[in-house]
């Protein structure tokens, strides 16, 4: 690592963490931030030691970052070499930052220590001994627990395996706050509290990431083709972005679909994706949302697209949907005159990537990001059999998974070509989607098997971990530890 840039610590929350470097690696693309990781770090770690040019720097990724707890400047960390070598690295770099470090330990500046451990529980009055082990640092404020002018971060990492809690941590880091990441906006556009949304609405903190993966900025153009109750658009919204939708399910849009909210028998006249956007400020981004097939685009050839975000139905709990269009006309059905309502057919899932990428190709500005989400499962999956398409260069895949057996992955596609010649290529090798409904259900029916096979599983778990605990099987057919004086 360079040493003329400062060190910082990335402290993540531990959710969603295949997603956590294809967000940082955004974020860093939005500011245009550089930043150096040790070589060896872990992204699967909970903290990353990284090099940052300056605070500003670090205030700036974590204000909009999802996946961030907090960044804070480190001064010290053992590095695996134990609890001596981190007090000893601690008081060297206060001695050699002796004048920089002095603003921090003025009198008339109150200061807080928080503790935090990985993998290992500490007691209120371990925590304070750990404080307590640092008295040789120049602290002369008074402690201020609510509002410090001086937040300090001691970490203790006691590894992954809650198995095998090692005997000593395997790293201490010590330092200084500089910023929380932005987590106060997932509680913000929570679903518990938004006034529209439906079975499929997606939830608040991968709505967010996925704008951020797909570089939202004010003022972008952001579609979703498949809008639902509009989830996608809150969040690009919130970053500031224009936002069009559209889907096929006229009921939905409308706000006029059976409601999802536990007790609600209908829904209020007003619940719209518009709705949405003004309860969070945000009403002056909203464009339109559009009753549409996208098999059938509506969208003439000029509009060009900052990003697109969507979450494809899979047919699983939305129905996969395209207009049937009929060559001939029953004439004893229908009139001149009369209402028409199209009937619709199944909109295969091949069939639906394929115009997805090809419409991403066509309509996203050079350098543009397609966000969207992708069904496998588990046993099926390989890179080489997703989606792809000349024009669009796959940046990031991350899993979500959703069952022993099905997942959801991440795909984050960036426009690297605008040659026309292309539009229309596609590639799909294996067509891993194929048939996915009934797929999906038949590893369902075989996972789970016959009622009657579930509880016979279940007794044999339960007669496994009776046996473990010493208990033994009594003539009742109950399992019960041994009677001493019974035994003798």
């Amino acid at each position: 690592m360079s040493g003329t840039w400062k060190k910082y610590v990335l402290w993540f929350a531990q959710e969603h963490v295949e997603f956590r470097q294809a967000e940082i690696a955004s974020l860093l693309r939005i500011w245009n931030i550089r930043m150096n990781t040790e070589p060896n770090y872990d992204p699967l770690r909970p903290f990353w030691v990284v090099e940052l040019q300056n605070d500003d720097a670090a205030r700036r990724l974590a204000s909009r970052s999802m996946s961030l707890r907090c960044v804070f400047e480190l001064w010290a960390h053992s590095a695996g070499k134990g609890l001596t070598a981190f007090h000893q690295q601690l008081r060297e770099y206060v001695v050699s930052n002796r004048e920089l470090l002095a603003p921090h330990f003025r009198a008339d500046k109150t200061f807080k220590v928080t503790v935090e451990t990985y993998n290992k529980h500490f007691s209120h009055r371990e925590k304070v001994e750990k404080i307590e082990t640092m008295n040789y640092l120049p602290l002369e404020g008074a402690v201020d627990l609510k509002n410090p002018n001086v937040p300090f971060w001691y970490i203790e990492f006691w590894g992954m395996d809650p198995t095998s809690v090692p005997e000593q941590p395997d790293d201490v880091l010590f330092g200084l706050w500089i910023a929380d990441g932005n987590r106060d906006m997932i509680n913000e556009i929570s679903l518990k509290k938004r006034k529209f949304i439906g079975n499929t609405s997606m939830d608040a903190q991968l709505s967010l990431l996925m704008a951020n993966q797909a570089l939202v900025r004010k003022g972008d153009l952001v579609l979703d083709p498949f809008a639902g109750t509009g989830s996608l658009l809150v969040a690009a919204a919130k970053f500031g972005a224009y936002v069009i939708g559209a889907d096929i399910d006229y009921m939905i849009v409308h706000g006029k679909s059976k409601p999802t909210r536990v007790n609600q028998k209908v829904r209020e006249k007003d619940e719209s994706i518009y709705a949405n956007l003004q309860q969070y400020g945000c009403g002056g981004q909203f464009v339109d949302v559009l009753i549409a097939d996208f098999s059938r685009s509506i969208w003439t050839k000029d509009i060009v697209l900052d990003s697109i975000i969507t979450d494809p139905p899979y047919g699983i709990r939305e129905a996969t949907e395209r207009i049937e269009f009929k060559t001939k006309r029953k004439t004893t059905v229908m009139t001149e005159d009369a209402v028409h309502y199209p009937s619709t057919s199944p909109y295969q899932l091949c069939q639906m990537y394929r115009d997805l990428l090809q419409f991403s190709a066509r309509h996203l500005k050079l350098g543009g990001r397609l966000v969207c989400w992708f069904p496998t499962l588990k046993k099926d999956y390989s890179t080489d059999l997703l989606p792809r398409h000349k024009c669009l260069q796959l940046i990031a895949d991350s899993e979500q998974p959703l069952s022993g057996y099905s997942s959801r992955r991440l795909l984050t596609y960036e426009k690297v070509s605008d040659s026309e010649q292309d539009f229309d290529s596609f590639e799909m090798p294996g067509s891993i989607v194929e048939n996915y409904r009934e797929r999906y259900f038949t590893e369902l029916l075989s996972d789970s098997g016959t009622r009657k096979e579930r509880r016979l599983a279940m007794r044999e778990v339960g007669r496994k971990e009776a046996k473990t605990r010493g208990k033994q099987q009594q003539p009742d057919g109950k399992w019960r530890y041994p009677n001493p004086e019974v035994d003798v």
